[in-house]
């Protein structure tokens, strides 16, 4: 089962591994592959462990069983807090819930009653009589009268209802209105799924049901969006759950042409009228009618497709939402296409977008556009057009729209506003209830610690963003974490999680026509081999990422690892093709003027130079530097002009040089520079061993090893240890015999000892 589908069985089956273990043996060929979505009832996740669970519940008395169907419906499957008010309404004594305590399965407090665990809570729902279920929700409908309940008193009407209502599928709808504007998608999402249920219109279904579609998507909850998107058959959803879940260049093609027929449904319409429906007339008292309602949600419906679904539009707290016109859904869409491609690596693609795009007139946000500009070498125009971008990140603002900045900004090398726009955009995603935005946020962030010299908190944040990833579904996103944890390991020094995390990152990237990702996972391997002094292996890897045309890796990663390529070109002596991807890594610097970017350039033109011409541009590179943020380049520059200036016999220098190096590598955790420059030292005569020999597990394990070796001494089991760090045990127990090696340690309890004399 793979990583991404297990953690959402373990979602599916609130964390019970009794379930867990029931679940998967049902699971078909294609739900195990996380081709289908996992099923959503509880009868079909668990059957044996809820009809073990009802026959618990049956045995306590009837008055015990009929509060606990209260608290069950006032929590399952939505929240609404109004259970106490529920019995004082019904004139209840909470006397007979002792009994339930005292068989364990639920405790009474203060503020409502807490089930044992959630399948409990499930059981005592399912174990009561339909008239009795019903009964109970309209109990629950007569108390909820706060300002701000009216979504969840909608829901209890609703589920106490017999049959279809017109009327009663029109509240909901507006329920569910209210409740997005309120950020509570998966409240929206229940709501529109009983709309469905509860219209006597069948041709409204399949709109209710895509508009459930996008906010379970939104709320993170995939397997349910991808349900209901099922039933929706709306290409721009199931072209974003691609993009996110499935293959980025089929995406690709399902944006593109539901971009096409949004503009051209505009053209047809002209200007004069509404986008998506020509407004509705009004009755003789200037209010719309029933009919005229019904329309207005069908025109709703349609929009929905593009505004609920699309990430980067949503309502803001108290404020009814506004839902864009055509023209806006069409350039949200086009934007995703254009993402797609550019996950995708395919130059060829991003043309046909950004074609398209010119024909009807849509201008696709300043983010993707100056990647796709990027792409095309229009170095000027993707400068102008990613500033832009970058500057649009004031106080609160949308997610997406936010994430957008902090990608401009990283790409034009501005480390502190890209961890800033990023860090705001994760908190405008958990604000606005939008949960599968969240892990794009921490990734981006994971970027910008990284290249600032903080690789632990960079590879910790991008960890937790994996768990986050996996659980909402986002399995592409995942890839891509998979292959920055791959750097982020490289860096490290820690071989064997580089290696195992590169290789799941380059196999599902190779399936999904991922190439960024494969790009990604694959200079994470070059870079290991650079640092470990595997020159020929790291240039092998690098040259696919830093040539030109059609299978040779990605455009935006051989911007990155052009600077890695010309040091290992240079090692083995061959620098032909490395000299032209300077040349155009430095028209790319020159166009964008990032201190950091100018500073890599300079340093490869002194490994290109030779003799005192390279000692200039090295000091060319470290006066750039100064003013930059990338620190841990800083260092390797700093340990490259070391080694020139010892070759160079001005020995006082270089020492200075490479001690300065040394320094920064021990902070960053990155042994194997570190190790570079304590054989330069070695070469100058200085002692291999740090001074005083001090005794830093820091500077003895790797990052992987002392995060191990802590949650180890901590009392975690291997397997623990490997759930949380989403590794295998094997690996885990491979990491603790490297630890006792390095450490001179033969048990956990030398290990305790140690790490306590640490502290």
């Amino acid at each position: 089962m793979s990583e991404g589908v297990r953690v959402r069985v373990l979602r599916a089956v609130h964390g019970d591994p009794h379930a867990a273990v029931e679940l998967a043996a049902a699971l078909s060929e294609h739900q195990l592959a996380g081709l289908e979505p996992l099923p959503a009832e509880p009868v079909a996740v668990a059957p044996g462990l809820l009809r073990s669970q009802r026959r618990e519940i049956r045995t306590l008395p009837p008055d015990t069983r009929r509060l606990l169907l209260i608290a069950a419906a006032d929590q399952y499957p939505l929240a609404t807090h109004a259970f106490q008010r529920a019995v004082n309404a019904a004139r209840l004594d909470t006397g007979p819930l002792d009994d339930a305590e005292a068989a364990g399965f639920a405790q009474p407090t203060s503020a409502g009653v807490v089930f044992r665990d959630p399948w409990t809570r499930i059981a005592a729902y399912e174990t009561a009589s339909a008239l009795d279920r019903r009964e109970t929700h309209r109990l629950l409908a007569r108390v909820l009268r706060v300002e701000g309940e009216a979504p969840r008193r909608s829901w209890h009407r609703a589920a106490a209802a017999l049959g279809p209502s017109r009327r009663l599928a029109g509240e909901l709808r507006a329920a569910a209105h209210e409740a997005r504007a309120a950020g509570e998608h998966a409240l929206a999402c229940a709501l529109l799924e009983r709309a469905a249920v509860l219209t006597p219109d069948p041709r409204e279904r399949p709109r209710l049901l895509a508009r459930a579609a996008a906010d379970a998507w939104r709320s993170g909850d995939a397997d349910r969006a991808r349900r209901l998107a099922a039933h929706g058959d709306v290409d721009g959803l199931s072209g974003l759950l691609a993009l996110r879940a499935g293959n980025a260049t089929e995406s690709f093609d399902a944006l593109l042409a539901e971009a096409v027929r949004g503009a051209e449904a505009v053209r047809v319409m002209g200007p004069g009228e509404r986008a998506l429906g020509v407004e509705p007339d009004r009755g003789a008292n200037g209010d719309r009618t029933d009919s005229d309602r019904a329309d207005r949600d069908r025109a709703d419906g349609d929009r929905a497709v593009g505004s609920a679904l699309i990430e980067g539009v949503g309502g803001i707290r108290g404020v009814r939402p506004v839902v864009p016109a055509a023209p806006d859904v069409a350039a949200h869409l086009m934007a995703r296409a254009t993402e797609a491609a550019v996950y995708t690596g395919d130059l060829r693609r991003c043309l046909e977008a950004a074609a398209v795009a010119d024909r009807y007139g849509i201008v696709p946000p300043g983010t993707l556009g100056g990647l796709a500009a990027a792409f095309e070498g229009r170095y000027e125009d993707a400068r102008d057009l990613l500033k832009a971008a970058a500057g649009r990140c004031g106080p609160g603002g949308d997610p997406t729209s936010l994430i957008h900045s902090a990608i401009a900004a990283l790409l034009l090398g501005d480390h502190t506003l890209a961890a800033s726009a990023a860090v705001r955009a994760a908190a405008s995603a958990r604000a606005r209830g939008e949960s599968m935005t969240v892990p794009q946020a921490m990734e981006f962030r994971a970027y910008a610690e990284f290249w600032t010299g903080r690789p632990r908190a960079a590879g910790a944040a991008t960890l937790d963003a994996l768990r986050q990833a996996y659980a909402t579904g986002q399995d592409n996103g995942a890839c891509h974490l998979q292959a920055a944890l791959a750097m982020f390991a490289a860096v490290t020094g820690d071989e064997d999680v580089c290696r195992a995390r590169a290789e799941a990152a380059r196999t599902y990237a190779l399936a999904r026509g991922l190439g960024l990702a494969a790009a990604l996972a694959l200079w994470a391997l070059a870079f290991l081999d650079l640092s470990t002094g595997r020159y020929a292996a790291s240039a092998s890897r690098l040259r696919a990422l830093a040539g030109f045309g059609p299978g040779h890796g990605h455009r935006a990663v051989r911007h990155l690892a052009t600077p890695h390529y010309v040091e290992a070109a240079v090692r083995t002596g061959d620098t032909r093709v490395a000299r032209a991807a300077h040349a155009d890594y430095d028209r790319w610097a020159s166009a964008v003027r990032s201190p950091d970017d100018l500073a890599l350039s300079a340093r490869c033109r002194a490994l290109l130079a030779t003799g005192p011409e390279a000692v200039e541009h090295y000091r060319t590179a470290l006066d750039l530097h100064a003013g930059g943020t990338r620190d841990f380049e800083r260092a390797r520059t700093e340990l490259l002009f070391g080694g020139a200036l010892r070759r160079l016999r001005n020995r006082t220098e270089a020492r200075d040089r490479l001690h300065s190096a040394l320094e920064a590598f021990e902070h960053f955790g990155a042994p194997h520079c570190a190790a570079q420059a304590r054989g330069e030292l070695r070469t100058l005569g200085e002692p291999a061993q740090p001074p005083g020999g001090a005794r830093d597990l820091a500077t003895l394990l790797t990052a992987q090893q002392l995060t191990v070796a802590r949650m180890a001494a901590d009392g975690a089991t291997n397997r623990e240890i490997a759930s949380r760090l989403l590794l295998s045990p094997r690996t885990i127990d491979h990491h603790l015999r490297g630890v006792f090696n390095r450490l001179g340690i033969r048990s956990r309890i030398e290990l305790v000892r140690l790490l306590a004399s640490e502290e």
